[in-house]
């Protein structure tokens, strides 16, 4: 039930900053159902069907395709106020990151994977719903920039295996992997901290 839960918080999240995308597009309720649809379970269909688990989770279970269904209401209904909150889009998008490495991380235990194979699961499963949704919004994917987006789902990811050494209770290491992973991406974008650029300024 708290994998779960976890699962149906990330979705929640992500589907959430997939309808804050399509509304700033000015797509029709198709095109924002969609938006959010793909946002929410790209990165899980890409990561199940990596490890041989099809049907795909959300076609097993019907609840990720309503919980996204009540994710976009919710979000269209109050889109006024998310608005006003001008970094909606930024802290949807990071908690979801955060909680999905962690339920991509749980799939790759499942499936009795190495931890560096269970951290790269994580990071698919966090990144590549944001990939798929910036592709049909015609942007540039957030991972694919300098940006510390991908790099927080690894080092989060690595934190929980260090911590699962600890005598702590794995529930504690999973939420405290998660904080990990929010934390960075908070303070890398206060900070402004970013990836090094491999582009050299050319003088004229």
């Amino acid at each position: 039930m708290f994998y779960l839960t976890i699962d149906i918080l990330g979705t929640i999240a992500f589907a959430i900053s997939g309808v804050l995308v399509a509304m700033d597009k000015k797509l029709d309720l198709f095109g924002v159902f969609i938006i959010a649809f793909v946002t929410a379970v790209g990165g899980g269909t890409l990561r199940d069907m990596l490890i041989g688990n099809t049907p795909v989770a959300w076609m097993q279970d019907s609840i990720y395709t309503f919980t996204i269904l009540g994710a976009v209401i919710f979000a269209i209904l109050l889109q006024e106020r998310l608005r006003y909150l001008r970094k909606s889009l930024f802290l949807f998008d990071t908690i979801g990151i955060g909680l999905y490495t962690m339920v991509g991380i749980d799939k790759g235990l499942q499936a009795e994977l190495i931890p560096i194979m269970c951290i790269a699961l994580g990071t698919i499963t966090a990144c590549f719903g944001g990939v798929i949704r910036d592709i049909l919004c015609n942007e540039i994917p957030v991972i694919f920039r300098k940006e510390i987006y991908a790099t927080a789902c690894i080092l989060g990811g690595g934190s929980y295996f260090l911590l699962t050494r600890l005598p702590i209770i794995d529930e504690y290491s999973f939420v405290a992997s998660i904080i990990v992973v929010i934390g960075i991406r908070l303070l890398a974008v206060k900070y402004k901290i970013a990836l090094p650029n491999i582009y050299r300024n050319k003088s004229a």
